[in-house]
């Protein structure tokens, strides 16, 4: 096994602050380094997951934590993979710790999000597919959460209530964790109520944008051992894969799918293959999961994730969260964080973020949101681009 050991987990919490995306990422980054017991100079690599706000600092992220917490000569990585940053970032610390060049690394990611919609970048860029979806077809991210909502009604029979039941258990998750953004519990009838975005979804089925920070010191096994951590969580998974040609399914920011008159398409979709490379390296399958955190943009893209990561077939995600089994207390909780439901999208943090709740579920520090005995989680999410991510997380 080419475990890892996660020593520390630090978070500011999500909300709109008003400040810049550097002092989110350091204060997770001095929580972090507390949590695992070492101090900045201890370090010997950093990796930043890079934002597209902020300037020029958010494009080199790494650097510019660096510089932010003082500058004592450690190696620097800044990657950028979209919503998948996070464990891009978390992927490169793994393969420094791994080939030798660090004993520990810092991870970190930050962002400070408009309010509304995330827009493209300014300037004209006609061969830029994000610039052409927003500006040829007008389609905002929501507009595609809806479309993929639809395509679940169409082809599975779920239904806008189902949705709402997805708001409601992560609502009350998040209820239940003080970093979380929204911390009030949810009604269905709430949901039904609130305004709509992109049919059939409601403004209470989409998730906001949020500032925040999350961070996380890794390590080799050896130093953990060394310095105080003879039972750590471990990281023994990071799936980063790609696309295979060609994609029957429309995935933002395409405008349109492959052709597959001469190629027939993957038998699994884009995100079923993320995960599923991740359970192929970490030795095990969906059956041993205590816990998974999911990229919940909308309600519906959560029941695509049960399916896509193996709790159940295709079709019957909308029955694990009609029987429970995805709220805690059930089977295998999913989102127990309260997700970015509650949390809101800070697209660079959010799956560090999503590492550190599997880390304190792990270790038994989650609170009343615990889950009980967990041994083993999944983080899974997709960017643009044809990136994606999942992490798998032991104990």
């Amino acid at each position: 096994m080419n475990d890892i050991a996660v020593l520390g987990a630090g978070m500011h919490p999500w909300g709109k602050w008003g400040r810049s995306f550097v002092s989110y990422g350091v204060a997770a980054a001095r929580a972090a380094l507390a949590d695992a017991g070492l101090d900045w100079r201890d370090i010997g690599s950093i990796v930043g997951a890079d934002t597209v706000r902020g300037g020029y600092p958010g494009y080199v992220a790494g650097a510019t934590f660096a510089q932010a917490l003082g500058w004592q000569g450690a190696r620097v990585s800044s990657v950028y993979a979209a919503c998948a940053s996070g464990a891009q970032a978390i992927n490169t610390a793994r393969a420094q710790i791994l080939a030798g060049l660090a004993d520990v690394v810092l991870v970190v990611g930050a962002d400070a999000a408009p309010k509304g919609f995330f827009a493209p970048a300014g300037g004209d860029r006609p061969d830029d597919p994000d610039w052409l979806r927003f500006r040829v077809l007008g389609a905002t991210n929501p507009a595609y959460f809806g479309l993929y909502a639809r395509r679940r009604m169409a082809l599975y029979g779920d239904t806008p209530e189902d949705f709402a039941l997805v708001k409601v258990k992560n609502a009350a998750a998040g209820a239940l964790n003080p970093l979380a953004r929204y911390r009030t519990p949810v009604t269905a009838e709430e949901v039904a109520a609130s305004a709509v975005v992109a049919d059939p979804l409601r403004l209470l089925d989409i998730c906001a944008t949020s500032d925040g920070g999350a961070a996380l010191v890794l390590s080799g096994m050896d130093f953990a051992r060394r310095h105080g951590h003879p039972d750590p969580v471990r990281i023994r998974a990071v799936s980063t894969v790609t696309p295979t040609y060609p994609k029957a399914v429309l995935d933002l920011p395409d405008i349109a799918t492959d052709s597959a008159v001469s190629v027939s398409p993957a038998p699994l979709s884009f995100r079923a293959s993320i995960a599923r490379a991740a359970y192929e390296e970490a030795g095990f399958g969906p059956g041993d999961l205590s816990l998974a955190e999911v990229y919940d943009l909308s309600t519906a893209l959560e029941l695509e994730w049960y399916e896509d990561i193996g709790l159940c077939a295709p079709g019957e995600g909308a029955k694990l969260v009609r029987d429970g089994v995805t709220a805690l207390g059930g089977r295998v909780p999913v989102n127990p964080s309260g997700g970015l439901a509650s949390f809101g999208e800070a697209v660079p943090a959010q799956a560090i973020a999503q590492v550190c709740e599997l880390t304190r579920q792990l270790r038994g520090e989650a609170g009343d949101r615990q889950v009980p005995g967990a041994r083993a989680g999944i983080t899974a999410n997709q960017g643009l681009f044809g990136h994606g991510s999942a992490v798998v997380a032991v104990r």
